[in-house]
């Protein structure tokens, strides 16, 4: 059937398929190529994405959208890419169009209208379904990849709410969702409404065992013995190596990946021949010259001149995808990671190892074992597909754990059963304020109706889930996010307001609080609450990533709290403020990366991420202001989201307006007497080129387009 379709037959030929694996078999045979719903549980690699492609291919055809679901940005684009060969089929007498979008929570995506093939991660579709966008109905093909994380806290009941709102409003789209590990399929695919497929069949054999005192238990039977040679983990990495493989070592925290790559160079050093040399010179002098000017670039730096790398969420992007660039293309033999590059891009290896299954859990305050389920997810990182026949997942046994019982928990241990997350007080919070701005006028019994038909309706008893919901719709009134016209439900102002920002309600209800308290002047000042703003988003349920404060900040902070106290909102105590606050301070009087670093051991990485949430929070506060008609802080607000986009002090602002012009660029052009887009205006060119980081080629782009803009 699959063969006698022309355009599937030409999707194959152009991907150089002969014949498809048998998970893709087993999804035409169930219907795929007809519109029936399908889950396909199967591990990494075995070909789930071509399936979606195939799906595709016959929503084109009836003229519908399709939509590619992924919980994560850097999934997103790896995606993206898979899909670009669409473009290269003759399907609707034109290029297919793909866009990919994954920002921008309150933008309504005009652009994306005229896309044929839309690649989004959950947030960004819960956006559109929250402004409205028309243009959904056209969905011909819902793509949910990674369906497990459904039952993860932070993330899965937005997309059980995605799931749940479309198949009420959109009941004819196909659905199609995917998941390497699912134990409970049976139950989401009833939920869903879907046909189940589960095999086991990967491209790689998977084998899986676990080490201890120099043997390794595989559950193929075989008892091998490992030479040593400094660490269990980076024994079993150098065994792999020594028999022509890559491996990668999962480390429980950044310090102890840093610390097992630098072990591990000069071992896997000796093994490197003059090619493989010179390739991890010229990686090592990329990192060097495109990555920040850190000690941690550097140590990176270092130990890819040996062919090993570490890889962790406080590397900055530049550094992270020089270090994936290299290991796909074999350059580095061995990555030492924390737990993030599992959830992230397909980095497979032939031997994976888990330094450890305990991992720090900031909800219980201690080390705890990992679940089987991501002990899984990480396997699925083992073998790869274009050079191995087999993948090796491998535990190190320590902390007093027996191999025996490691091999029965984790081998032999099935995954815990995925469970709906969304009756926790925060996303009800957020959910139900959403469906209520999104469809207004619902009655109490037609919003028991619609999380009726969620997951949570499905794990959890009925009395439990309406109590919870009527809890939380009694905040939502109080705290003015909705009110109650006739039985019916509908928005406020400012709970819609609220919602299109994608915050906490909990969030709008604080920010609505301080700026009431803040006193209202007729002044056009600026600045007078840049730290209370700053507290106030660090402090926000919303704000992530929250560094605790160590002992050392407590004087640091104390004097920045004596210098501006008169820019607070209410009292900073030393006990809730974490670090973030200090950290965001210094950034937007454009302290350096470096400093940073090594004053207050935030890393770039986690830097980026900071200032993205604080954007889009102080962002949030200004909508929130202008709502409140306090124009007086509208200014300042403003002033403050550009500051901490950019990193700089308020007198660079007028000069990171122009283009290709950051705090660096700006600092130099600010500290050479030229102030604004008027001075470079009237400087010359040969002048602009003489300042540092300007140059020639930046001069004379900055004067053109400041050309443009006058005529």
């Amino acid at each position: 059937m699959m063969m006698e379709d022309p355009k599937i037959r030409n999707l194959l030929e152009i991907l150089g398929h002969t014949s498809l694996f048998p998970p893709q078999e087993q999804a035409i045979s169930h219907g795929l190529l007809e519109g029936k719903n399908l889950l396909v549980t199967s591990p990494t690699a075995s070909g789930k994405t071509l399936i979606a492609i195939m799906a595709a291919i016959k929503a084109f055809e009836k003229g519908l959208k399709v939509f590619y679901l992924t919980p994560l940005r850097a999934l997103a684009m790896e995606k993206y890419n898979d899909l670009l060969v669409l473009e290269r089929l003759n399907i609707l007498n034109r290029k297919i169009r793909i866009k990919v979008a994954s920002g921008d929570y309150d933008s309504t995506a005009k652009e994306l209208e005229e896309a044929d093939v839309l690649v989004l991660t959950n947030e960004r579709m819960d956006s559109l379904i929250r402004h409205g966008t028309s243009w959904i109905s056209d969905v011909g093909l819902l793509v949910v990849d990674e369906i497990h994380l459904i039952g993860e806290r932070e993330r899965g009941p937005t997309l059980e709410m995605i799931l749940t709102i479309l198949r009420k409003l959109h009941s004819n789209a196909q659905i199609l969702a995917l998941s390497a590990t699912v134990s409970n399929s049976a139950d989401i695919a009833k939920w869903l409404d879907c046909h189940l497929i589960e095999t086991d069949w990967r491209p790689t054999k998977l084998l899986e065992g676990v080490y201890e005192d120099g043997t390794l238990l595989m559950n193929d039977g075989n008892h091998l013995k490992i030479h040593g040679y400094s660490d269990a983990a980076i024994d079993l990495a150098i065994d792999s190596i020594d028999n022509g493989g890559q491996a990668l070592i999962f480390a429980g925290t950044r310090k102890r990946a840093c610390s097992l790559a630098a072990k591990a160079a000069e071992a896997v050093l000796k093994r490197l021949d003059r090619t493989d040399k010179e390739k991890a010179n010229t990686v090592s002098l990329q990192i060097r010259t495109k990555g920040e000017d850190l000690e941690l670039t550097n140590n990176l730096s270092k130990v890819v001149s040996k062919g090993v790398a570490f890889h962790h969420a406080g590397l900055g992007a530049n550094s992270r995808e020089i270090v994936e660039e290299a290991f796909k293309t074999g350059v580095i033999k061995l990555i030492v990671a924390t737990p993030t590059l599992a959830s992230g891009v397909n980095l497979p290896a032939r031997r994976v190892v888990l330094s450890s299954v305990v991992r720090y859990d900031a909800n219980y305050g201690q080390n705890i074992p990992i679940s089987v389920l991501e002990y899984k997810q990480l396997c699925g990182r083992a073998g790869r597909p274009k050079y191995d026949k087999f993948g090796e997942a491998i535990i190190v046994a320590e902390y007093g754990l027996s191999s025996t019982d490691l091999y029965e928990h984790y081998v032999l241990g099935e995954v815990e059963p995925v469970r709906s997350q969304l009756i926790n007080d925060k996303a009800l919070r957020v959910h139900l304020l959403s469906i209520i701005s999104t469809i207004p006028g619902m009655k109490q019994d037609e919003i028991y109706d619609l999380f009726g038909t969620s997951l949570c309706a499905q794990n959890f008893k009925k009395t439990d889930v309406v109590l919870k919901i009527d809890t939380v719709l009694r905040y939502l009134q109080d705290e003015n996010l909705i009110k109650s016209k006739n039985g019916r439900y509908v928005p406020t102002n400012f709970g819609r307001q609220s919602s299109l920002l994608y915050i906490d309600p909990l969030t709008a209800v604080d920010f609505k609080r301080a700026i009431e308290s803040t006193q209202e002047t007729n002044t056009h000042d600026v600045n007078k609450h840049a730290l209370g703003f700053l507290h106030l988003i660090t402090s926000c349920s919303d704000f992530y990533p929250k560094f605790s404060m160590r002992k050392k900040d407590l004087v640091e902070l104390a004097a920045i709290i004596g210098e501006h106290r008169d820019e607070l909102l209410f009292p900073i105590n030393d006990f809730e403020c974490s670090r973030s606050l200090m950290a965001l301070y210094a950034w937007i009087h454009e302290t350096s990366d470096r400093t940073l670093s090594d004053r207050l051991a935030v890393e770039p990485g986690d830097m980026h991420r900071m200032t993205e949430i604080a954007d889009w929070l102080a962002h949030s506060l200004y909508e929130v202001a202008k709502l409140l008609r306090r124009r007086d802080l509208l200014g300042e607000l403003h002033n403050l989201q550009i500051r901490i986009r950019y990193g700089i002090r308020e007198e660079l602002i007028p000069l990171v307006r122009l283009k290709d012009i950051g705090r660096a660029r700006a600092r130099m052009l600010y500290d050479a007497g030229i102030v604004d887009a008027r001075k470079v205006s009237e400087t010359p060119e040969a002048k602009l080129s003489s300042i540092p980081k300007i140059g020639p080629t930046l001069a004379k782009r900055l004067k053109e387009q400041l050309k443009k803009e006058r005529q």
